[in-house]
């Protein structure tokens, strides 16, 4: 047979101008196993087992401790954006942790979103509607009454 069947042919790919190297296919194979070796030994550090409880239990809480920071910045953004009184549901306003550092973001996130959507603004009844404790409601005059619809 020829020789050229018994060669593998590796090219580098950064260029096509670089060397070709003419290797058997053994000598290839001798050399990732050899390479191989070298990167298992080193990279088989084991710990013991109390360690890595340990360190599991801190980071746990560390995550716990991030879940709880997280839950109390969501309250804090909900109650700010109720101090400002401009929409119905605080809630409305979906969180971003830039509001809580900034008052003016917060007001212009505010803003451009009942410029959005007018109907979250907030609605307070105001005046006499007819309903619920009046001025009058302390001394009430029947007489008063009977007179005014004679």
């Amino acid at each position: 047979m020829n020789d050229i069947d018994e060669q593998e042919i590796v090219v580098d790919n950064a260029t096509a101008d670089e060397t070709v190297i003419d290797a058997k296919p053994d000598q290839i194979a001798a050399e990732q196993d050899a390479g191989t070796e070298d990167t298992d030994t080193t990279t088989q550090d084991t710990f013991p087992r109390a360690y890595v409880e340990e360190l599991r239990r801190e980071n746990a809480n560390y995550r716990t401790r991030a879940q709880q920071a997280d839950q109390l910045a969501q309250r804090l953004h909900t109650e700010l954006v109720r101090q400002l009184g401009a929409l119905q549901d605080p809630s409305d306003l979906p969180f971003d942790e830039a509001h809580l550092e900034d008052p003016e973001a917060l007001r212009a996130a505010v803003d451009a979103l009942l410029a959005q959507k007018p109907h979250l603004r907030s609605r307070r009844v105001s005046g006499d509607i007819g309903q619920g404790a009046t001025q009058s409601a302390g001394s009430v005059d029947l007489l008063g009454l009977l007179r005014g619809r004679a």
